[in-house]
């Protein structure tokens, strides 16, 4: 699904996110998640009762145990029973299904939230685990290093160098000394190679946190926001598995998502793109054609926090909260999942005329 069929349309009305942190070792899933599903209900007046859906992201490999979701609805309120689903994606993921089950007319509010806590484990090997089980998973690449040969791939093609790559992670760090919730929020050296050519600086943090999004329809959108973000497309499209039968320095994936979300339709003024490496900030301005004039990750992106789970879905919610502050008129959300931009979701958000 595209684009909203018919008159109906939905509209993200709140947003909210913890402040993301190196560890919460001191909080389990449940008192990280609280305050932020405390906090974006206040922002509209809404209670759980309220809400008629309800859709998580997250990850059981972080988490360590299977079915891990449903201690994290304690958090929710369950009872009474409420409608409910869980996608093993990240949240932007979850928004998608939201969104898609409000559009249907089945309901009017929905509650989206994801989480992630990074730093009990090792990053890099968990994420080994979303590779083909046959061939790659088993020789354990990690994903700074399959990270690495996209960046190689891009600086042989002549598309960056280490200088540039460098820049993007200057102006995103420092784009985050404006956002209270970043991790990171001053400007750090690139330091020293993680795996030739990325250096620290190239490559995101790792840490803890949690967000979550309110999404309404029509005029009950209206009622709950003074100016809500319309969700005028949202699109998701897969790379192949194989990494050896792709061209890594370009994303045909997220260029059809783009164009079949409306994303080309007219130009966009803000744009919050899931990089969570400096190279694929690269490939992802060239498959979604943003200009110079387009403001690139004013949050300092996924290179200033990166939860994992939470990452994509705080795209949209930046976005989003730019709209209800003025700050955009016209706003891109990306978010990705998989090794190299394997997979990703494009959501094209406006603001009513002012």
């Amino acid at each position: 699904m595209t684009s909203a069929p018919g008159d109906r349309q939905i509209a993200v009305v709140a947003f909210a996110q913890t402040d993301h942190r190196r560890t919460s070792e001191d909080l389990s899933e449940v008192e990280m998640l609280m305050p932020v599903l405390h906090e974006v209900l206040d922002r509209t007046g809404l209670k759980t009762a309220d809400i008629d859906f309800t859709c998580s992201g997250s990850s059981d490999y972080l988490a360590g145990r299977a079915f891990s979701f449903t201690l994290a609805l304690d958090g929710v309120g369950a009872w009474p029973p409420i409608s409910e689903s869980h996608v093993e994606m990240d949240g932007a993921w979850a928004l998608y299904e939201a969104w898609t089950k409000l559009l249907t007319g089945d309901a009017d509010t929905a509650l989206v939230y994801s989480y992630g806590k990074s730093s009990p484990g090792s990053v890099r090997d968990v994420l080994t685990r979303q590779l083909d089980p046959y061939y790659l998973a088993p020789l354990w690449p990690d994903s700074v290093a399959l990270a690495a040969l996209q960046a190689q791939a891009l600086i042989d093609s002549g598309d960056t160098d280490e200088p540039a790559l460098a820049a993007v992670a200057a102006r995103n760090r420092e784009a985050a000394t404006a956002n209270p919730h970043a991790q990171l929020k001053e400007p750090a050296p690139q330091g020293d190679y993680l795996v030739q050519p990325l250096r620290t600086g190239d490559c995101p943090p790792i840490g803890d946190g949690a967000a979550a999004v309110i999404l309404a329809a029509g005029d009950r959108a209206r009622d709950l926001c003074a100016r809500p973000a319309w969700i005028r497309g949202v699109d998701h499209r897969i790379e192949a598995h194989g990494l050896g039968v792709r061209d890594l320095t370009d994303s045909p994936s997220t260029r059809l998502a783009a164009e079949r979300a409306g994303a080309f339709e007219r130009p966009v003024d803000t744009a919050e793109l899931h990089a969570p490496f400096t190279a694929q900030e690269v490939v992802l301005r060239k498959a979604l054609r943003l200009g110079d004039g387009v403001v690139v990750n004013p949050s300092g992106g996924a290179l200033a926090a990166h939860p994992i789970m939470a990452a994509g879905l705080i795209r949209i919610g930046e976005a989003a909260a730019r709209i209800h502050r003025g700050e955009s008129d016209r706003a891109l959300a990306h978010a990705t999942s998989g090794p190299c931009l394997q997979q990703n979701l494009v959501a094209v958000l406006e603001g009513e005329p002012r």
